[in-house]
């Protein structure tokens, strides 16, 4: 008998408002994450989320779900997670990068974009 470890979900949120400029971040293969108290500068390039407890420590080797699509999380800057749980404020870049050189920035693996909407559901899960 196997025993197969239990994926527990360290995040969990939903988009509630896409900015105008959100979706042209496709072409550079980057979404922008931002709480509902994103500045007013900042709110067109970014999905809105809600903020909510972040309860445990993000790593590569994680997954990144948006909605049914999985992604391997391959870096971590060092303000994801001070910037998630705080503002709920990260970019997701997905290159496949394995050194994360922006440090508000997690990085995943490269394919396909993902299709993102109002009530698309978001999770890292270890």
């Amino acid at each position: 008998m196997f025993l197969q470890k239990k994926k527990t979900k360290l995040y969990e949120t939903e988009v509630i408002e896409i900015g105008e400029e959100a979706k042209n971040f496709k072409e550079i293969k980057m979404v922008i994450l931002f709480g509902e108290g994103a500045p007013d500068a900042l709110r067109p390039s970014c999905y809105i989320i809600k903020v909510n407890e972040l309860s445990g420590e993000i790593k590569a080797g994680m997954t990144l779900q948006i909605d049914d699509e999985k992604y391997k999380i391959t870096a971590v800057g060092n303000e994801v997670q001070t910037n998630l749980k705080n503002l709920g404020h990260i970019a997701i870049n997905f290159t496949g990068d394995k050194t994360a050189t922006l440090p508000g920035s997690m990085y995943v693996e490269e394919k396909e974009y993902p299709k993102i909407n109002e009530g698309t559901k978001l999770a890292i899960i270890k």
